[in-house]
């Protein structure tokens, strides 16, 4: 299973939190950003319909696998101000 960190930063003279370097949207207060952090790493674990997936690859080959709607990351969401 893999693992997924939510990080609640200063960002944009405010709030965002962050996932593997990819910031959210700013918010005006560090309780709101932390509400919303808690909010997606709730939605990240909701399981959904398994379905067949196609990819292309870095040399441009397609792939097709399936992916099972219950194979759902591990949250956690990290507070720098906690």
């Amino acid at each position: 299973m893999s693992h997924v960190t939510y990080k609640v930063l200063r960002h944009d003279d405010g709030w965002a939190y962050t996932v593997d370097g990819v910031y959210s949207e700013a918010f005006p207060t560090h309780a709101a950003a932390l509400a919303a952090a808690r909010r997606a790493a709730a939605e990240q674990r909701v399981p959904g319909r398994t379905e067949a997936i196609e990819w292309e690859d870095e040399k441009g080959r397609w792939h097709t696998e399936t992916a099972r709607g219950s194979d759902r990351p591990a949250t956690h969401v990290k507070d720098k101000d906690a």
